[in-house]
């Protein structure tokens, strides 16, 4: 039975201390084609979420019954099993996305950040641990995906949810925030093409940093001070 205080752990080790967009810094092929706007970036990590979080619970429940030997061609077996039902899925019910993600929904299967938690974690915990760790990994890297999404959607295109009516139909397309209005006919290429990707990633990763070591250097201070107090007069 997981408890509370390990589920908050393995959230926040996915979400923000692994985070497998900006610290692993696994994945990065889709990760910089597909973050030119949020949509695409969003779609694809929620694809990648689901497909693992239902393999670090399959693999989970036979890891026992697997010989080492075999264990990575079994494992990319499921992986591959799930990733053809998402494309299937997707493929039937969000078809003009589908065409859009292309080939980066097969490519599911050999992503570094699938196998790599297939390997590392669900391979040896439970089901329900692997489970979540798989979800929030993939969410961890929807947000990166997302994050970064807007920043190049936003600066290279003025708007903000442009191709939300490749997921919600043509009627969503009233969605599409224009920051800059579209009569003005705004675009900065360098954000949209692969060198705005890799520029906005590396300003992520920077922030990400900056905001670990003044967290860490409050955590410091404050045990500092704590240790100061309990110092006989």
């Amino acid at each position: 039975m997981m408890t509370w205080t390990q589920a908050k752990e393995i959230i926040y080790n996915s979400i923000w201390k692994q985070n497998q967009g900006v610290v692993a810094i696994l994945g990065m092929c889709p990760v910089l084609v597909m973050s030119s706007n949020i949509i695409n970036g969003v779609s694809l990590g929620l694809a990648t979420s689901v497909v693992m979080l239902i393999s670090g619970a399959a693999i989970a429940a036979i890891r026992e019954f697997v010989p080492n030997e075999l264990r990575a061609p079994i494992f990319i077996l499921i992986i591959a099993a799930l990733v053809t039902m998402v494309d299937l899925l997707m493929n039937s019910y969000v078809h003009d996305l589908y065409l859009v993600l292309g080939i980066f929904i097969p490519l599911i299967t050999t992503n570094c950040i699938v196998l790599a938690r297939a390997e590392a974690f669900a391979s040896k915990n439970t089901v329900s641990h692997s489970a979540l760790d798989g979800f929030f990994m993939g969410l961890g890297l929807t947000l990166v995906l997302a994050i970064l999404g807007a920043i190049r959607e936003l600066i290279g295109k003025g708007t903000l949810l442009s191709g939300i009516d490749l997921v919600f139909g043509p009627g969503a397309k009233a969605w599409v925030i224009h920051v800059i209005p579209a009569e003005y006919n705004y675009q900065f290429l360098l954000a949209i093409l692969p060198p705005g990707a890799f520029i906005g990633l590396g300003f992520l990763i920077a922030g990400k940093m900056a905001l670990d070591r003044r967290a860490e250097a409050k955590a410091k201070a404050a045990a500092k001070q704590i240790s100061a107090q309990q110092q006989p007069a």
